[in-house]
């Protein structure tokens, strides 16, 4: 397979085709729903089984331009790659990288900095209360680093997020962001979705500034489990979203 091309070959499989315009997708509708943010943040999804090789989207290029052919299939253990003239941005090389490295089972991994979510990680307790069906989807899912240390391109940093990331699908990135795992892109995003949903409902309840409904473990464990036999919303949404770029700008198929 060749790695760290820019384009995909003639000879890629259709699997990896699909999953190039599914990950291309994600990043078009990031951009409607009001979640990109300049030419920053990133999305990647892994290729081989053991995740070592991976789609990852171009340095600094605007998340509404996004074509499946511009994504760059990288190995996470070639860090020679950031030497060339096509390297990728080095905290998406920090982050993704060693997180594909080290949690294949991370298929896929969405980051952006998309306003509730990032409101909700710059409290000092940022924890996600269980307080209705969209805050309780996420009981004993959320991871929490509340380690900040700026942009994050040192090894370590890309280490101890894997780790925080390890057992759980989402992580609250203090003082930053989300970071949300799939085994597909609908999934990934999907939980994406729904955690801005969620972190909007802790933000606002918050900002009342009266005391908050907090629903019982007991409780909040049943609703999360409950979320289970609607897993394939996620497929239904996804698809959904997918033919509004269809009809609208089919560009991020090429």
């Amino acid at each position: 397979m060749n790695v760290m091309t820019p384009t995909p070959a003639i000879s890629e499989p259709e699997a990896l085709v699909a999953l190039r315009q599914d990950l291309a997708a994600a990043f078009r509708i990031c951009h409607r729903f009001g979640w990109s943010e300049s030419v920053g943040n990133h999305f990647s999804a892994a290729v081989s089984p053991d995740g070592r090789q991976f789609l990852l989207n171009p340095r600094w290029q605007h998340f509404a331009t996004i074509k499946a052919s511009d994504l760059l299939l990288l190995d996470a253990d070639n860090p020679d790659v950031m030497n060339g003239p096509n390297a990728p941005d080095p905290s998406a090389w920090t982050i993704h990288g060693t997180v594909h490295r080290l949690l294949p089972e991370a298929r896929v991994v969405l980051h952006c900095h998309s306003p509730y979510a990032v409101a909700l990680a710059c409290l000092k307790d940022p924890t996600m209360l269980p307080l209705d069906n969209n805050t309780a989807r996420f009981f004993g899912r959320i991871g929490y680093d509340l380690d900040f240390g700026g942009i994050a391109d040192a090894a370590e940093e890309g280490e101890r997020i894997a780790g925080m990331m390890e057992g759980k699908s989402v992580l609250v990135m203090g003082n930053h962001g989300v970071s949300v795992a799939g085994e597909t892109v609908a999934d990934a995003f999907e939980d994406l979705y729904f955690f801005e949903k969620a972190a909007q409902t802790m933000i606002l309840t918050l900002s009342t500034g009266k005391p908050l409904a907090v629903l019982s473990d007991a409780i909040a464990k049943a609703t999360s489990e409950g979320w289970g036999p609607y897993r394939g919303m996620a497929e239904r949404h996804f698809a959904y979203l997918k033919s509004c770029l269809d009809r609208e700008d089919p560009s991020y198929r090429d």
